[in-house]
């Protein structure tokens, strides 16, 4: 049984479309699947079982990344295209049955791609971990733990938690009293990004802090599996973390966590005292740097959201380790 998979360029929605993957997984034993999603998301899909093919598609100029794509899977007659981008070329392929997703503008994405095989309940985000990365996560980390990840950085500077709010933030949570006492504190980003982290890098002692900067998304997948509790931005490294089952704090402002807020039974999410309509007002025009609108989300109120969802977990994560 030959199944192609055709998810998002995004990395936050490439991995929430991860659950209904593994729904397909778990129900065709005998499958093999080739996926098609963007560049920055390939890593994650490397390990998937029984993966024959990883199509990526990089954007190019007169949609023409749409036919490498149809180039790529013409000549084979699939038994299943599930394609989450709702696209034509799907449609000019060969296939015994094609599954699309129903747009819903208020629904998380979790949902709204469990509509593409109408799963209810939607099944929950998952990644695999090749012997790579779990190579590259047991000689990064240290012992002993507990581990405190942070994600400081951000694609869209407005949606960015003030840096110095994280450093603050983390100094009370791993102080001797504490919710995460001596925890050693994972700051976790692209390469790109490394400049935003460099008053962190100079506050943090370097005996506390561990660097993932620039690593593939497996590998950090593989790390934030280790992580007692994540904090970050509103993010695709949110959705990683909360898929791999870490405790997962989402921080959320100009963007909307109904839709995009982290998912599953060990997440949640704390937000400005504005709404995201309010913040949204105070955008510019086109072309001006936009603001920071996060500045209204107190350490305080973090700190407390963080400690509720340690107490929450305590038990799942010790049922984890035992695993």
């Amino acid at each position: 049984m030959n199944i192609l998979f055709i998810t998002s360029n995004r990395v936050g929605d490439a991995v929430l479309s991860t659950g209904l993957l593994a729904w397909l997984e778990r129900r065709y034993p005998e499958a093999r699947f080739t996926i098609a999603c963007g560049p920055y998301a390939g890593d994650l899909f490397r390990a998937v079982p029984r993966l024959d093919s990883l199509i990526i598609l990089r954007k190019q100029s007169w949609n023409r990344h749409w036919l490498k794509l149809w180039q790529a899977c013409f000549h084979r007659e699939w038994d299943l295209i599930v394609d989450l981008r709702n696209s034509l070329v799907s449609r000019l392929l060969r296939a015994k049955n094609k599954r699309y997703i129903r747009r819903l503008s208020d629904r998380h994405k979790v949902v709204e791609n469990a509509t593409a095989l109408n799963l209810r309940p939607p099944p929950n985000p998952r990644l695999w971990l090749d012997h790579r990365a779990r190579h590259a996560a047991a000689e990064t980390l240290p012992a002993p733990r507990p581990l405190l990840a942070i994600g400081p950085a951000a694609n869209w500077p407005a949606k960015q938690w003030p840096i110095e709010s994280f450093l603050l933030l983390t100094q009370k949570l791993t102080a001797p009293h504490g919710p995460l006492p001596g925890a050693k504190v994972m700051m976790i980003a692209d390469s790109h990004e490394s400049d935003q982290l460099i008053s962190l890098r100079n506050a943090i002692p370097a005996d506390q802090r561990i660097e993932i900067i620039g690593r593939d998304l497996l590998t950090v997948a593989a790390c934030l599996k280790e992580a007692r509790l994540f904090i970050g931005n509103d993010s695709g490294l949110m959705h990683i973390a909360a898929a791999m089952g870490t405790p997962t704090l989402g921080l959320f402002g100009p963007g909307n966590e109904n839709i995009y807020g982290p998912w599953g039974d060990q997440t949640a999410f704390v937000r400005t005292d504005e709404s995201r309509e309010d913040l949204l007002k105070q955008l510019p025009h086109r072309g001006v740097h936009p603001p920071n609108l996060m500045t209204s989300l107190s350490v305080e109120k973090v700190l407390a959201a963080a400690a509720a969802l340690l107490v929450r977990t305590t038990d799942q994560t010790v049922n984890k380790i035992a695993e």
